[in-house]
């Protein structure tokens, strides 16, 4: 099998931002009057905003109606985005952009993949925006992950066939979407929550472009 595009979710992927989700997530639980944990937090990674809320709100069984909800999200959000935008560059996780920037001076084609309607301000801030070919975030699609509308869109605009790609994701729904895309899909991060990825690895920091295509000749 031929492998001509990457696919990189952002999110613990690429940059350090799950702590700032956390943070304002556990603000609004605070808030409503109960404890929300990082283990907790494990089942928001991946899935769309308004559903991050629903699992919030179902940790601390409460109920609101939806005008309540939105609120609570747009809140959350500004609160996130006040911390991404004093993020500083080291948030990149290590190894992440020297694989990007190998990979893609290989000949492999690029593309970001992820449930995130602030992409772009975090791509921005970090300014590793032109390492991606095309950037496929949460306001391009209607569908969260698991379903692979994020993934499939970003094969299409790389004009590249699902087959052909291999997605890194570090979350459950994540690797759900890319076998639902029909891709390949590298797991960061641990068995315990990965354990569905066709190959797992710890992060980047001791991967590189060469580690990469010992797997796909495999494939």
């Amino acid at each position: 099998m031929e492998i001509k595009a990457l696919i990189f979710d952002l999110d613990g992927v690429i940059v350090d931002t799950a702590k700032y989700h956390y943070l304002a997530w556990k603000e609004i639980a605070d808030e409503l009057g109960f404890f929300f944990s990082k283990e907790d937090n494990e089942r928001l990674k991946g899935v769309s905003r308004m559903r991050s809320l629903d699992i919030l709100l179902e940790v601390g069984a409460v109920k609101l109606d939806d005008d309540i909800k939105i609120q609570l999200a747009t809140k959350k959000n500004e609160r996130y985005v006040g911390m991404v935008k004093k993020m500083p560059a080291d948030e990149i996780l290590p190894g992440a952009l020297s694989l990007l920037k190998s990979a893609k001076a290989k000949g492999y084609k690029i593309a970001l993949g992820s449930a995130s309607k602030n992409a772009m301000t975090i791509l921005n801030q970090l300014n590793i925006t032109d390492v991606f070919d095309v950037i496929i975030d949460g306001n391009k699609v209607s569908e969260a992950k698991p379903d692979p509308e994020v993934f499939l869109i970003g094969a299409k605009e790389l004009n590249v066939k699902p087959k052909n790609c291999v997605v890194f994701e570090d979350a459950a729904a994540g690797v759900e979407a890319a076998h639902n895309g029909n891709m390949f899909c590298i797991g960061i991060g641990s068995e315990e929550n990965l354990s569905e990825a066709d190959i797992l690895i710890p992060g980047f920091e001791n991967f590189t472009i060469n580690d990469f295509e010992k797997i796909i000749k495999k494939l």
